[in-house]
């Protein structure tokens, strides 16, 4: 009897040598890939718990109200997915590329500039998702303590979503660090996402800004994921989902492209 083997698409298989090898770096050290996992976590803690004591229920777009640690818990769950992608696709991207030099000896195999961008993008997704489980672990935890934070079946797809949301950041931030010179250029990068973090409907609806500023805040991709997730988790879903999505995924790919495009630029120089 002959057994036919059916081989994976070169496409996919290429990108996964990256995976593989960041896996064997960072295999004594696993914990350093998980440790921004604890920023957005004490953040519920002490907002969600803490200042929600204080605070009492939260009023939602549809008019229900729910407490307040429900309200921030599925914004700190995409705030996850993002620093994931933002902490892999930022520093650790640059050291390889311009110090590392280590994509001038990848091209030199069969890979080629796509599976490069392909492979970081999904080593990004890969830690952005491990953030995303583990916070969603602690909400499993709480809710079996009574505390629960997801009131809807639909938080079941939180963890798809949060992965979207990892993606569109991961191709962003790949996208943004081919075009940085220095270290200190992160900063910038620092000067983007912090306000995205305070402002994007992390911590209190959106309502409290003027219209023109709510416009703005609407327009950022963090706040598409807040609104994606909270949506799942609360059981408040609309039509605006599919925005969220297809915006998502758009920046992903165009993350991706341009970084393929970066990329020959940078290592032919």
């Amino acid at each position: 009897m002959i057994a036919l083997r059916i081989a994976p698409p070169r496409a996919l298989t290429r990108p996964t040598r990256i995976v593989q090898r960041n896996m064997l770096v960072y295999r004594r050290s696993f914990m350093v890939i998980f440790s921004g996992f604890f920023e957005p976590l004490f953040y519920l803690f002490s907002m969600g718990f803490g200042v929600g004591a204080l605070i009492g229920n939260v009023p939602l777009a549809n008019g229900t109200s729910v407490p307040y640690a429900v309200f921030v818990a599925p914004a700190l769950l995409a705030s996850s997915a993002m620093n994931g992608a933002i902490y892999e696709t930022s520093n650790n991207f640059f050291f390889k590329l311009k110090y590392a030099k280590l994509y001038d000896a990848i091209i030199s195999t069969p890979m080629s500039l796509n599976d490069i961008a392909r492979g970081e993008v999904m080593w990004a997704l890969l830690r952005g998702s491990l953030y995303a489980i583990g916070f969603l672990v602690v909400i499993a935890v709480l809710g079996l303590a009574g505390l629960g934070l997801l009131t809807s079946p639909l938080g079941l797809l939180a963890f798809p979503a949060a992965m979207v949301v990892g993606f569109g950041f991961a191709g962003a931030g790949l996208a943004v660090t081919t075009f940085v010179r220095h270290w200190r250029d992160f900063d910038f990068v620092q000067l983007a996402i912090m306000p995205m973090f305070l402002f994007s409907g992390t911590f209190y609806p959106i309502d409290a800004y003027p219209p023109a500023l709510q416009a703005i805040v609407q327009a950022t991709p963090l706040y598409r994921g807040v609104h994606l997730i909270r949506a799942l988790t609360t059981g408040t879903p609309d039509a605006v989902l599919l925005l969220d999505v297809a915006y998502l995924l758009t920046m992903g790919l165009i993350g991706l492209a341009i970084t393929s495009r970066r990329l020959g630029k940078l290592l032919q120089s």
